[in-house]
């Protein structure tokens, strides 16, 4: 039954039985938990430079004229 929606209902089922009726609220609170939108999201500047970097070690080779 595995991929199926019943499959899907059991599991839940058993997942609330053995870890308690909050089981997928506490899921859902750690992973709101963690983000913080850092990286690029918060500093455009870095994504940049970084976006440069990418663009300089290409590895396209250089352009061919037609």
């Amino acid at each position: 039954m595995a991929g199926t929606k019943a499959g899907g209902l059991k599991a839940a089922a058993t997942n609330k039985a053995k870890y308690g009726k909050e089981f997928y609220a506490n899921i859902g609170r750690k992973g709101g938990q963690n983000g913080h939108t850092g990286g690029f999201a918060a500093n455009p500047a870095l994504a940049k430079i970084a976006g440069a970097k990418g663009g300089r070690i290409s590895r396209r080779g250089p352009a061919k004229k037609a």
